[in-house]
């Protein structure tokens, strides 16, 4: 025994190869027994995730889930206590405080439809879509250079049964398979045009190459021709002497005018070369100045190529397409319009867009000569003036000034009878998409909105009291909204004007082609961007335009799927966005990128931001008008829903 053990245990025995091998076997076994009996009578609870029942993969019966573990104790038990309960859900007010008043709205049936648009974007973005190869647009012939399609429908106005009220001056647009669907060539020899402030004095010949009014109001200091310049004095017809003394003047008829503090916004109706306007600009007024391609058809694009805001319309049949109380004042010197006619219809537009309490300027040869037909014209003025409870409170020399009433009081103590009549209760004074024009007195809110804005420039951003009148979906949350619009397009716009240079791209007309309530172009003010905004709001959306001009903006209403009045060659940036995702489904979107060449001046630049799924479509567009473009992913990154486009039309 003794010598059997003795062997086992030998340096001889341990260090054979087979014996050792066999030692490390029995003890990893040893081991591997003592963690698994270990494992499995261990009362470890694991989490619910980790530990699913399971079923063998035969006929036998499937093996029982192991019980669920005991709830764990309440936090109070161990003296612990949540930093913060949630009591209820809802949504935040106005006041910062949770709610669950609220009203869901309709249901949307394009929200799915978007989506499943942007779902089919691929490789950062483009659309997978097949748009097929757009071939390059042709240039148009000579004849369409000074081109405004729904102003010179020559076809259309030619069969026209009436001409006399002005009809052939309004809109006429071609029908859809006959618009525009070439690049508006350039006059020959167009040059980079002027930067502002000089262009207000000068501008360049080829690029207005037209020489009727300097033919036709030499005479009256409203413009020259000095070699290869056309020079603007800044006179007019009743104020031959320039436009500063005229305004002077005017203020001292009326202080309370008040230029550039309650006086922020005004019309020019037949404006001639627009120097009104011009020299208003140095008095914080911004002026749009308007009238009719008529005769003297260029004055308008003069007024542009100058850098005044301007745009062609007529006092004729339809509803100007400004909203109701819009400027603070309107003025009219010799703009060759009978006021009184058809009951005077055309004074009563003047009275729905004039904000209430605002101002009427006439300078007209009724004022002051005393020739029978011309004052029995003043005597009919003064009538009508009277029956619409305008007050004449100054008239000296050639000019007469009126203003409004800033409430309804006058009109209810009216006589029963007296005309004009009140228009229906139920009459929208801001629709003015083709609306004819009423010869009826346009009533003023009983709430005072639109009358009681502020003074400029607190106005620009104080939020106006016709925000809540606007027909939107939000109620509480309307001041947020508008808020955080101006916010947003701050900060975009520094962007812009920084990463962009726009202070170096001799940019001074510009259009928001989507304006919503205005953001951009408070931003611009803000960022000190020295331009105008043509703000458009179009007519698939709600109708915004009061609140703009109450902020002390201008624009306009327009629809995309029509041409714009105005001639080409007239802005330095068009700003869109949101529009193409939005108006995609009404018109073809080739249609209103042509048209947006056609308005953009050469050099200018467009910014188009939009979801992914019709950028990529718009910058094809855009090369084969022969634009450089480049796209920029937003400020989510590249993977984003949405993405900029931004092109340039060289000249």
């Amino acid at each position: 025994m003794r010598s059997t053990t003795s062997y086992l245990f030998s340096s001889d025995h341990l260090t054979n190869p087979n014996t050792f091998i066999k030692i490390l076997l029995i003890s990893f076994l040893s081991l591997s027994l003592f963690f698994g009996v270990k494992h499995f009578s261990s009362d470890t609870n694991y989490p619910k995730q980790l530990s699913r029942p399971f079923q063998l993969a035969t006929n036998t019966t499937a093996v029982s889930p192991p019980p669920p573990p005991p709830a764990p104790p309440p936090l109070s038990s161990l003296g612990l206590e949540p930093d913060n309960v949630v009591e209820r859900t809802g949504i935040v007010d106005e006041n910062g405080a949770m709610t669950d008043n609220f009203v869901i709205g309709d249901y949307d049936s394009s929200l799915l439809e978007n989506v499943a648009n942007e779902s089919s974007v691929e490789r950062g973005g483009e659309s997978d879509q097949n748009w097929g190869k757009i071939e390059q647009f042709r240039v148009c012939d000579e004849s369409k250079r000074e081109y405004i399609p729904c102003l010179d429908n020559v076809d259309v106005i030619s069969r026209l049964n009436s001409s006399e009220k002005g009809e052939n001056y309004e809109r006429h647009c071609p029908a859809k398979d006959e618009g525009l669907d070439c690049l508006v060539p350039n006059p020959k020899g167009y040059k980079n045009h002027i930067p502002w402030p000089k262009s207000r004095d000068e501008v360049w010949y080829d690029n207005v190459p037209h020489t009727r009014l300097v033919e036709d109001k030499g005479g009256q200091n409203w413009i020259s021709r000095n070699k290869d310049k056309f020079i603007f004095p800044g006179g007019g017809t009743q104020f031959i002497h320039g436009a500063n003394q005229y305004l002077d003047q005017i203020h001292k008829m009326v202080p309370d005018v008040d230029f550039g503090q309650r006086v922020r916004v005004a019309l020019d109706v037949g404006c001639g070369v627009a120097s009104f306007g011009a020299f208003l600009l140095d008095r914080n007024v911004t002026s749009l100045s308007i009238a009719p391609k008529d005769v003297h058809e260029n004055q308008i694009q003069f007024a542009l190529e100058r850098g005044v805001p301007a745009m062609v319309a007529v006092f004729a049949t339809h509803r100007l397409l400004y909203p109701s109380q819009a400027f603070d004042l309107v003025h009219c010197s010799r703009c060759r319009i009978n006021w009184t006619r058809d009951d005077g219809i055309l004074l009563l537009e003047v009275n729905r867009m004039l904000r209430g309490g605002g101002y009427f300027v006439w300078a007209a040869q009724p004022v002051y000569k005393h020739e029978n037909v011309l004052q029995e014209q003043w005597k009919e003025m003064e009538n009508l003036t009277g029956r619409i409870c305008w007050e004449l409170i100054a008239k000296e020399g050639y000019i007469a000034i009126w203003r409004k009433p800033q409430n309804n009081t006058c009109y209810l103590a009216r006589n029963p009878g007296v005309k004009p009549p009140f228009c229906d209760a139920n009459d929208d004074p801001d629709n003015v998409w083709y609306i004819p024009l009423k010869a009826c007195i346009t009533w003023l809110p009983e709430s005072g909105y639109g009358a009681n804005v502020t003074t400029w420039p607190g106005r620009l951003h104080h939020p106006p009291d016709r925000l809540q009148s606007i027909k939107m979906d939000a109620f509480l949350s309307r001041n947020d909204i508008y808020k955080a619009e101006s916010k947003y397009w701050k900060e975009i716009t520094f962007s812009y004007v920084n990463v962009f240079r726009w202070k170096t791209l001799n940019v001074r007309n510009v259009m928001d082609m989507r304006a919503r309530y205005g953001g951009f172009a408070a931003a611009l003010h803000d960022h000190g961007v020295d331009c105008w905004v043509m703000n458009v709001v179009p007519v698939s959306d709600t109708n915004t335009l009061p609140v703009i001009y109450d902020r002390g903006l201008i624009g306009v209403v327009h629809d995309w799927c029509e041409p714009f009045d105005t001639y080409p060659r007239t802005y330095d940036i068009l700003n869109a966005a949101g529009l193409f995702s939005k108006e995609q489904k009404r018109c073809d979107v080739s249609t209103i990128m042509l048209e947006m060449n056609r308005i953009l001046r050469p050099n200018g630049h467009v910014y188009i931001r939009d979801v992914n799924s019709i950028i990529y479509k718009l910058e094809e567009i855009a090369k084969a008008m022969g634009w450089i473009t480049h796209v920029f992913d937003n400020g989510e990154g590249p993977n984003a829903g949405a993405k900029l486009l931004t092109c340039e039309k060289r000249l």
